[in-house]
């Protein structure tokens, strides 16, 4: 898991007026909380937290949080991010330490070549992210989920999927990550086709009673 060191400052104040000055200032507001202490309200650097958290590891990071000097252990937890323009608004931090585990949400990633989409099958991701259990320097950037083997119509679920060591899946084992499916055109002109062999079959049926009749008529 990625680590790295980020300094802050003690911020007096909250409120929306005071998170718009700092931000005007090219502050972020935080909050530090975590193992029964008070909050600790937070300003950090704008450009320093974007290059902290726009990695690879997205906000499964582990921070070294220097607060006037002295050190804590963190992960990043709710962050609030303006996507439009690219700036974070407000970030948590949760105090963790290196024995005890933590529970995080991290993302699923696909690999692998599915045969059934080669097929022609429609690969559906059900599943985006899985809630874990693990050391705070076991996070993974992502599980994978292997999509080597399926066919048109199978599927992976949540138990099919591989943790790396040290890391338990809380999310339910049962529950659909992807799938490969017929696409919908198909499965649209299968249904019409149905209906038109049944239309033929049902002619077929009338026609002697047709004939019976027009016998009896010249009868």
């Amino acid at each position: 898991m990625a680590e790295l060191k980020l300094k802050a400052s003690r911020r007096e104040g909250a409120g929306k007026g005071v998170a718009r000055k700092l931000r005007a200032a090219g502050r972020v507001p935080g909050v530090l909380y975590g193992h029964g202490r008070e909050p600790l309200l937070l300003s950090l650097d704008s450009k320093e937290l974007f290059h902290a958290l726009h990695g690879s590891a997205g906000a499964n990071v582990l921070v070294d949080l220097v607060v006037d000097g002295k050190q804590h252990l963190a992960l990043p937890r709710e962050v609030q991010r303006d996507h439009v323009r690219g700036q974070y608004l407000h970030v948590d931090f949760l105090e963790v330490r290196r024995d005890e585990k933590v529970e995080v949400t991290v993302p699923v990633r696909v690999v692998g070549e599915s045969p059934g989409v080669r097929a022609g099958g429609v690969l559906e991701h059900h599943l985006w992210d899985l809630h874990v259990q693990c050391l705070p320097g076991d996070v993974p950037e992502a599980i994978d989920a292997d999509i080597s083997s399926l066919q048109v119509g199978e599927s992976l679920r949540v138990g099919d999927l591989v943790p790396p060591a040290g890391v338990t899946i809380l999310t339910a084992a049962d529950e659909s990550v992807v799938g490969v499916v017929t696409p919908q055109a198909r499965v649209v002109e299968e249904e019409v086709a149905v209906p038109a062999e049944g239309e033929a079959a049902a002619g077929a049926v009338e026609a002697p009673e047709e004939a019976a009749a027009g016998e009896g008529s010249e009868g």
